[in-house]
C-alpha cells in the first residue's frame, strides 16, 4: 500500500481518529496497569528502534500511571527480544516495539521460535521512515539515472552496504536492484556506524539508511543524498526527490517501528495502549520531532491496522527475498 493511501487509511480507518478520545472501560482504568510496564526493544540502545520506545516513555508513564521501563533485548535481528515478549505473561504489562526486520523474518528464518500470526498481536504502527539512497562523494555517479547506467554498464562491480542481512537497508537495496534491473553486490555490516563510516570514506559507494545519520554528512559533502524510497517526499528532506519521480514508482522501502503485546492480553488493554500511543505520536510536539528530526512520518493505529499492516509488509518483502535469492550470511 502507498505511503499516502496507508496514511490516509490509517487516519480515517476503524482505528482511533486524530485527536478523537474513545472511552476505555472502567475495570480496565482501574486494573490495568498495577505495575510497571515494560517495552523490549530487540536491538542495542540508541538506534531508530530504541529511540521510538522512548518517545513513547514519558507520555505513557504521565497517561498510565505506571513507571514505564525500556528494556534492550539485541539479537539475532531482532529475534530474542521478541521471542522474550511472545512468551511473557499476557496480563498487559510486556510489550515490543519492532522495526521491518521482524516483518522479514517472517521469510528469512523458516524456524523461528515463535510464530508471529499466533504469539503475538499488534498494537499500533507508530512511524515510518523511508530509506534514502546515498552515494559517497567519489563515486562515479551523482544522480539515480547515473547510478543505473554505471551499473548496467559495470554488471557486478557495483557494490551496496547494508546495516546487515536481512535488515531494511539490505532489503530495500535488492529491491532497487530488481526494480532498475540492474547487477550488484551486498556488503553486509554488523550495523549502520560501520558502513555509513565506509561511504563517508569512499570505500562503498552506495548505501540506504534512515534519514537522520544522512543529514549532517549531506551537508559536509561528504555524501549525496539521491533518491527517498518513498512515494511522498520527506519534510526533514524536501530537496531530494523520491525514486517514483525518478521513474522507479515501485522503489518503495522503509524501516518503521510498531507496538506489538503478546497474544492473549485482553482486547480492552490492548485497545486502551494502542489509543494511548497514538495520542502521544500524534501530539504536535512529537511529531514535529518525527518528521522534522528523524524524518519518520507519524501515524498511530488500531491494533487490527497495525496487524493489516505487518501482513502486507511480511508479503511484501517474502516476494523481494524470494526473487533477489536473498540468503543469510
Amino acid at each position: 500500500m502507498p505511503l499516502t493511501t496507508r496514511r490516509a487509511f490509517i487516519r480515517s480507518g476503524t482505528g482511533l481518529a486524530a485527536g478523537a478520545v474513545l472511552s476505555t472501560p472502567s475495570w480496565a482504568q482501574g486494573a490495568w496497569p498495577s505495575r510497571p510496564i515494560r517495552i523490549v526493544v530487540p536491538y542495542t540502545a540508541g538506534g531508530f528502534t530504541d529511540q521510538m520506545a522512548r518517545l513513547l516513555q514519558v507520555g505513557l508513564q504521565q497517561r498510565l500511571g505506571q513507571p514505564v521501563v525500556v528494556d534492550n533485548k539485541p539479537g539475532a535481528n531482532s529475534i530474542i527480544g521478541v521471542d522474550a515478549v511472545a512468551k511473557s505473561a499476557p496480563d498487559g504489562h510486556t510489550f515490543a516495539v519492532v522495526i521491518a526486520a521482524y516483518a522479514a523474518n517472517t521469510t528469512l528464518y523458516p524456524k523461528l521460535p515463535y510464530d508471529p500470526r499466533k504469539d503475538l498481536v499488534g498494537v499500533s504502527l507508530m512511524g515510518v521512515s523511508p530509506l534514502v539512497a546515498a552515494v559517497a562523494a567519489n563515486a562515479p555517479f551523482k544522480t539515480t539515472a547515473e547510478l543505473v547506467a554505471y551499473a548496467r554498464a559495470n554488471p557486478g562491480k557495483l557494490s551496496f552496504a547494508s546495516s546487515g542481512s536481512g535488515s531494511a537497508a539490505h532489503l530495500t537495496s535488492e529491491l532497487m536492484r530488481l526494480v532498475t534491473k540492474t547487477d550488484m553486490v551486498h556488503v553486509p555490516y554488523k550495523g549502520a556506524a560501520p558502513a555509513l563510516t565506509d561511504l563517508l570514506g569512499g570505500q562503498i559507494p552506495l548505501f540506504l539508511d534512515p534519514p537522520p545519520n544522512l543529514i549532517q554528512p549531506a551537508k559536509a559533502g561528504k555524501i549525496r543524498r539521491i533518491g527517498v524510497a518513498s512515494d511522498k517526499r520527506l519534510p526533514a528532506l524536501p530537496d531530494v526527490p523520491t525514486f517514483a519521480e525518478q521513474g522507479y514508482p515501485d522503489l518503495v522501502g522503509s524501516t518503521w517501528a510498531a507496538m506489538l503485546a503478546p497474544a492473549g492480553v485482553p482486547r480492552e488493554i490492548v485497545q486502551r495502549m494502542s489509543e494511548e500511543v497514538a495520542r502521544i505520536i500524534r501530539s504536535p510536539a512529537i511529531t514535529q520531532r518525527m518528521e522534522s528530526d528523524m524524518g519518520t512520518f507519524a501515524e498511530g493505529s488500531s491494533p487490527q491496522e497495525c496487524d493489516a499492516f505487518i501482513q502486507a509488509e511480511t508479503a511484501k518483502w517474502a516476494r523481494v527475498i524470494q526473487a533477489a535469492g536473498v540468503k543469510l550470511d
